[in-house]
């Protein structure tokens, strides 16, 4: 994952009110554009969260920016200490790097129905169907698959930018 704080952008603000900034968040996938979320808090004060792309409106100060990558089975967030200054925009750059795995059940030369579950270390990451296509941080995986009753496991490893078709034979 890359961050970067890219720097505070001047905004209006009506004089003689209390000054307000705000913080936004630019977030890619393998340096594409991609869809996230961010939440920003201080301690013992309330969370304030919103859509990447969308500035927020907070008090000036130090705040904790957590963003998350939408859509991945893995749900990555990379945690950003800001500053927010009155009357201007903060920018917090995230990039995630992802890859896609797909796993196919292969069954007497045609294709079988099962469930995959991926782990990463002791932490079961999620579960899935056979031939749907996911979105996982860039890592090192295990892979179990299920089928009639039996099972079995592969070690991957999964590159930024990489489609990985895992093909299971039954």
């Amino acid at each position: 994952m890359v961050v970067s704080v890219i720097g505070s952008v001047a905004s209006s603000a009506a004089p003689g009110r209390a000054q307000t900034g705000s913080v936004q968040c630019v977030i890619t996938a393998n340096s594409a554009p991609a869809r996230g979320t961010i939440v920003v808090s201080q301690p013992q004060q309330k969370e304030v969260g919103g859509t990447c792309g969308v500035p927020l409106r907070v008090a000036p100060g130090k705040w904790k920016a957590t963003v998350r990558l939408d859509g991945t089975l893995d749900n990555p967030s990379k945690q950003v200490p800001v500053e927010v200054n009155p009357g201007k925009t903060t920018q917090v750059a995230v990039d995630f790097r992802t890859g896609t795995l797909e796993v196919r059940i292969v069954v007497k030369g045609g294709r079988g129905t099962g469930l995959v579950t991926v782990n990463q270390g002791s932490k079961r990451i999620g579960t899935l169907g056979a031939g749907v296509p996911v979105l996982l941080s860039a890592g090192e995986y295990e892979v179990v698959v299920r089928y009639d009753g039996r099972e079995q496991r592969h070690k991957i490893d999964l590159r930024a930018g990489q489609r990985r078709l895992l093909r299971t034979q039954f």
